[in-house]
């Protein structure tokens, strides 16, 4: 039974860390149908980064946009100042300009790990999400 208990928990966490990729607007960093593994700003209580201070250009975070019902990985390419706090500009690598308004750190939920330059990627997987959800 013990066992059992440390399965669902271990099951709990990591599925909390993982993020379906359901565009190809990362392209070629990542593809639709691709996880990335991320590490989260609220854990079941734990914060594990700060969007205020640990977010830097060239990240990939998570963000829940205004213009979109579904989170966003994309890419952090320049902070800006806005009316005195910090604001995130970010684009998909594969898209022509920047998403359409600039984010907040309350706005991002997580971020891609990264070991060395190389983003922390379960490719394909993620098909069977997206067919699930009629993506």
């Amino acid at each position: 039974m013990l066992s059992y208990a440390l399965i669902l928990i271990v099951a709990l966490i990591l599925s909390s860390h993982l993020s379906v990729v359901v565009s190809g607007s990362m392209e070629p960093a990542f593809y639709r149908g691709d996880i990335v593994a991320t590490q989260n700003v609220n854990t079941y209580g734990i914060q594990e980064f700060n969007p205020y201070t640990d977010v830097r250009v060239g990240d990939v975070v998570v963000y829940d946009a205004t213009w979109y019902s579904e989170p966003v990985i994309h890419r952090v390419i320049e902070v800006r100042q806005i009316n005195g706090s910090n604001y995130y500009i970010i684009k998909g690598d594969n898209n022509e300009v920047q998403d359409p308004e600039p984010v907040s750190p309350s706005q991002v939920k997580s971020k891609v790990i990264t070991i060395g330059n190389s983003l922390l990627i379960i490719p394909k997987i993620g098909y069977i999400t997206l067919w699930f959800r009629g993506l």
